[in-house]
């Protein structure tokens, strides 16, 4: 088991390789990302990276306070489905009632990494091309669809 420190450690310098790696990839609407801290532009949605040594998946959560909204939210993406996973190279998970690790129930959407270990460091690369494959993949969808989810809730 690691310390508390060790873990920071690892986290800190993995996610500085990350954008390190990202560093040099444009979104497909031709400008500059945060990669780490994707731009949804939808309040309450967020594009997350989970690494931490028992899972590895790019998740797109959905976590409106108001049910009806996010109800109302989660029937477009299932309107958008086909063409969410047509654009992903790997299989999309659906948990529309998804308990997050603070207790809360939201909708998620994600793709996930088997077999690595986000505390092998020779595990890293393979991490790295996963993350960057499919965020980029996301984006393409993200970019072409985000005027509709952003219409949802304004």
């Amino acid at each position: 088991m690691l310390s508390k420190e060790a873990r920071k450690a690892f986290n800190e310098a993995f996610w500085s390789g990350f954008k390190q790696h990202m560093r040099a990839c444009m979104s497909a609407s031709g400008r500059r990302v945060n990669w780490a801290n994707y731009p949804t532009q939808v309040k309450n949605t967020y594009l997350r990276m989970v690494c931490d040594g028992q899972r590895t998946a790019l998740c797109y959560d959905i976590q409106f306070k108001d049910p009806g909204i996010q109800a109302i939210f989660w029937e477009q993406l299932i309107e958008l489905k086909v063409v969410l996973e047509s654009n992903m190279s790997v299989a999309t998970q659906w948990e529309e009632n998804y308990l997050n690790k603070e207790g809360q129930t939201i909708g998620r959407i994600y793709w996930e990494l088997k077999s690595v270990n986000f505390y092998k460091k020779e595990d890293w690369p393979e991490i790295y091309a996963f993350f960057k494959k499919h965020l980029k993949e996301f984006d393409v969808f993200y970019q072409e669809f985000n005027d509709i989810l952003i219409t949802l809730v304004d």
